[in-house]
């Protein structure tokens, strides 16, 4: 076995990666007879907030993984004449250091750069993975190269620090300008108003019929933007939520000139949205007639994962709207600490149930004496229940059990546009 060679682990479980420092005699000496050595660097930093909410444990484990994805890319696309390890020490990085014979002038132009690319590419299409369950959407990596030749006046040590700071830099450069781009293109789709909206239907759970529909937004499509997760994360990271927010409810009522006769919408509000100049009563009833829709036909869906700086401020909001016709219904209720609070002190017309909750209902006592629980605080001031996220028969079935009025989800079909195409 070659010093540098670690072999391939067996079975499922990936294995932590060698720190630089560990490998560090093999690597001068190899680095020394081939004369030429590439370094492609991932830096990993943004992955460290892991560690601070979940512990070492988590953060290695990531680690591990980014490191086994990094591997595999290498396997796929070198040829065997390489080594990947984690970084220095106390450094959030994963590092590919290639060795090559010296005058292979195709290593710098061309190897390298696509190299880098597939590892970009495979961080883009499996990130989330890595990082799951710890983050939602794994956050973009900075990846960077640098390239160097024996130089027997310099230290091979010396040589091959430098190597990586260079890689470290470039990576920087690198996150720096995609950082730049998206904030670019997501300009673009909040200043061109490039936001849909589909409808989910919300269902009666007794008669099977539908009740209201949800207006969920979607991005241009083909865009890394098209999920409402991912504009939303977005927005937040470039400091436009509150325009973001506007845009969809726009969207949300434009798109629900098609409502069907009897059935409400159930319209996404932000606490912040109190603020818009359009969502002051007379402004916000002129839209509701250009979309032929009365305020009782409409609910303002609150996420119960957005702080409300003062719950007494947007009681007197919310008063205010009621005495128009408007309803209130209280998101993801279920997902967060806050949950109870919120419905005590907000007294919503309806309590959505996060799918946590609803999902394998059936089988879980545990969740069935939850809900009969938020039932009776529900009934206390007259709110009703909507289950969502769900899935089976059997959960839908469960729900009517439970006297549940509501249920949502993709058992009852994905989310679409109302307005037929003319």
């Amino acid at each position: 076995m070659h010093p540098l060679d670690f072999g391939t682990p067996t079975g499922s479980r990936p294995m932590p990666l060698p720190r630089l420092g560990e490998v560090l005699p093999a690597v001068v000496q190899r680095f020394s007879h081939q004369r030429l050595l590439g370094v492609v660097l991932v830096d990993a930093a943004p992955l460290s907030a892991i560690e601070g909410a979940n512990g070492y444990a988590a953060y290695s484990a990531v680690m591990t993984k980014l490191g086994a994805l990094v591997r595999e890319v290498a396997d796929e696309m070198l040829d065997g004449e390489q080594l990947v390890v984690g970084g220095a020490s106390g450094r959030s990085e994963i590092a590919v250091l290639l060795f090559r014979s010296e005058g292979d002038g195709s290593f710098y132009r061309s190897e390298l750069p696509v190299f880098v690319r597939s590892v970009g590419k495979a961080l883009e299409q499996r990130g989330s993975r890595v990082a799951y369950p710890y983050v939602q959407h794994a956050p973009a990596l900075g990846i960077g190269y640098a390239a160097v030749v024996r130089n027997s006046f310099l230290g091979a040590d010396s040589q091959l620090r430098g190597a990586i700071d260079e890689a470290r830099e470039d990576a920087a450069l690198r996150a720096r300008a995609g950082a730049r781009r998206r904030r670019h293109t997501f300009m673009g789709i909040v200043l061109a108003g490039e936001v849909t909206s589909v409808y989910e239907p919300i269902v009666d759970v007794t008669t099977k019929t539908v009740y209201a529909y949800e207006a969920l937004a979607r991005g241009p499509e083909g865009t890394e933007y098209r999920s409402p997760d991912a504009l939303f994360e977005a927005a937040e990271d470039e400091g436009l939520l509150f325009e973001l927010d506007c845009l969809c409810r726009r969207s949300g009522l434009d798109g629900a000139q098609g409502l069907p006769s009897g059935t409400a919408l159930f319209l996404n509000v932000l606490p912040t949205t109190i603020h818009d100049p359009n969502f002051k009563p007379d402004a916000l009833i002129r839209t509701l007639e250009r979309s032929r829709l009365q305020p009782s036909d409409v609910v303002f869906e609150i996420s119960e994962k957005q702080s409300i700086a003062s719950f007494d401020v947007f009681r007197e909001i919310r008063d205010e709207y009621r005495s128009l016709g408007f309803r209130f219904a209280l998101d993801d209720t279920g997902s967060g600490y806050a949950s109870l609070q919120s419905v005590i002190e907000l007294e919503p017309e309806f309590i959505k149930v996060d799918r946590a909750l609803v999902t394998g209902l059936d089988i879980d006592p545990a969740k069935q004496s939850l809900l009969r629980a938020l039932q009776g605080v529900a009934s206390s001031f007259g709110a009703r229940i909507i289950g969502e996220g769900l899935d089976t028969l059997e959960e839908l079935e469960m729900l009517e059990e439970l006297e549940i009025p509501f249920g949502q989800g993709w058992l009852f079909g994905k989310p679409t546009p109302l307005r037929a195409a003319s």
